[in-house]
C-alpha cells in the first residue's frame, strides 16, 4: 500500500443539479472523521451505517464517532464483501437491521464502502418505508468517480447485472481521498478504468491529462487523485443533471459496460472486478467503433495503452460469441431483444447504436481468448 503524500488539506465540491433532489459531492482529505462534514445530514433519532467485512475494521468506528452528533443512536450492519453477495439475501440483512432496531422513516442510512455497498444501501433506502434518506460514503476509487454519483441503486440477478433496482438520489456524497490509500492495487486499478472512461466519451483534455499524470495516479498522489475524482464527478454530474433516469444522454456513461457486464455474468460475479470487466469492455467497444468507421486504429490503441498502464486486462475471457450475445441481450439498454452499444462517434463524444450481430461477433473473436 502506497504512503499518502503529505500535502495541505484538499476540498472540492461538485453540485448535482436535480431541483429539489439536488445535493453536493464533497471531495477532499480528512472528511470522514470530521463532524462538520455531516452537518447537512438530517437530524434523526437513528442512523444506520451499512458497510462490509473489509471496510468495517478500517473506517466504521471513525464514521460512527463523527455522526453521533446527528443521531441519538448509531447502528452498524456489516455485509459480506464482494460482487457475489450483491443479491436479495444480502439486501435483507439491511432490512433485518432496520426492523430489529425499530428504525422509522427519518432514519438515515450511510453507505460506507465501494459500489456494491453503495448500490445495495441506496436500494434499501429507496424501499424501506417507501423511502428514507441516505448518504453515500464511497471508499473506493471506482465508487467515488462513478457508482456513488447519480442515484442508480440495485442488486444483481443470476441472469443479469443490476437488473433489479431503483433511481434514488442520496442527500450527500462524501469522497474522502484518504480512504483510497488503503485500497489493494487491483481495486485501485479497477477504479482507474472508470476515470479513463470519461475521456473517450466526454473530455479529450482529461484523456491528455491522464496520459501525462498516470504515474502520479498510480502513486496515489493526493493532488492527482483530487483532480481525477473532481473532473470525473463534474462530467457525471453534468450528464445526470440532463438525464437523471437514463432516457437518452446518460446511457453514454455505460461505455464498455455492455461487454463488461457480460464478462461479469459469464464468469460469475466476483471473478473479475467490475472495473476490470468494464476496462476490457471499453477495448471491445472501441474496436466496435473502429469497425463502424467512427474512429481510427491509432486512437483505439492510444486508449487501450492507457488501460494497460492502469493495470487492467485488455483481452476478454473466452466465453464464446454465442454466450456473449446471449448475456448482452438481457442488458438494461437492450430493446426488444436488440443489443444497443455505446460507441465512440468521435474522440470525446459517444452515442448509442444497434449493431449487427455479425460485427459484434467479429469484435468478440478479435478481442477475446478462444472459447
Amino acid at each position: 500500500m502506497p504512503a499518502a503524500d503529505r500535502t495541505a488539506p484538499v476540498f472540492h465540491q461538485v453540485p448535482i443539479e436535480l431541483g429539489d433532489r439536488s445535493y453536493p459531492i464533497n471531495i477532499g482529505t480528512g472528511l470522514l472523521g470530521d463532524a462538520s462534514t455531516w452537518t447537512q445530514v438530517p437530524r434523526a433519532a437513528q442512523g444506520l451505517i451499512v458497510t462490509n467485512t473489509t471496510v468495517a475494521p478500517l473506517y466504521a468506528a471513525v464514521l460512527e464517532r463523527a455522526i453521533e452528533v446527528r443521531h441519538d443512536q448509531v447502528h452498524v450492519v456489516v455485509l459480506p464483501d464482494g460482487e457475489a453477495h450483491k443479491n436479495w439475501q444480502t439486501l435483507n440483512l439491511i432490512f433485518d437491521a432496520l426492523l430489529q432496531h425499530g428504525c422509522d422513516r427519518k432514519t438515515v442510512l450511510y453507505a460506507l464502502g465501494g459500489g456494491v455497498v453503495g448500490d445495495m444501501t441506496g436500494f434499501a433506502a429507496a424501499s424501506y418505508m417507501r423511502g428514507v434518506p441516505f448518504v453515500q460514503v464511497p471508499t473506493t476509487l471506482l465508487a467515488q468517480v462513478d457508482s456513488s454519483v447519480g442515484g442508480k441503486t440495485g442488486i444483481n440477478h443470476p441472469l443479469g447485472k443490476n437488473m433489479i433496482g431503483a433511481f434514488y438520489q442520496p442527500r450527500l456524497v462524501v469522497c474522502d481521498l484518504d480512504t483510497l490509500q488503503t485500497l489493494p492495487v487491483r481495486e485501485f486499478s479497477a477504479g482507474l478504468g472508470e476515470v479513463i472512461k470519461y475521456g473517450p466519451i466526454a473530455d479529450t483534455d482529461l484523456l491528455d491529462w491522464i496520459e501525462a499524470n498516470m504515474g502520479r495516479l498510480v502513486r496515489r498522489e493526493t493532488a492527482a487523485l483530487a483532480h481525477a475524482v473532481r473532473r470525473s464527478c463534474e462530467i457525471k454530474a453534468c450528464v445526470v443533471g440532463q438525464d437523471e433516469r437514463e432516457s437518452g444522454l446518460r446511457a453514454i456513461l455505460n461505455f464498455g459496460h455492455t461487454f463488461g457486464h457480460a464478462i461479469e455474468a459469464g464468469l460469475g460475479y466476483g471473478e473479475w472486478l467490475h472495473g476490470e470487466a468494464v476496462g476490457c469492455g471499453m477495448v471491445m467497444a472501441m474496436q466496435l467503433s473502429q469497425r463502424l468507421g467512427l474512429v481510427d486504429g491509432a486512437w483505439v490503441e492510444r486508449v487501450t495503452a492507457l488501460l494497460r498502464q492502469a493495470g487492467l486486462p485488455t483481452v476478454g475471457p473466452g466465453l464464446g460469441a454465442d454466450r456473449y450475445l446471449e448475456l448482452m441481450r438481457v442488458d438494461k439498454k437492450a430493446e426488444a431483444g436488440q443489443i444497443r452499444f455505446v460507441v465512440i462517434d468521435r474522440p470525446g463524444s459517444a452515442t448509442v447504436r444497434t449493431v449487427p450481430d455479425t460485427l459484434v461477433r467479429e469484435v468478440i473473436d478479435s478481442c477475446c481468448r478462444p472459447a
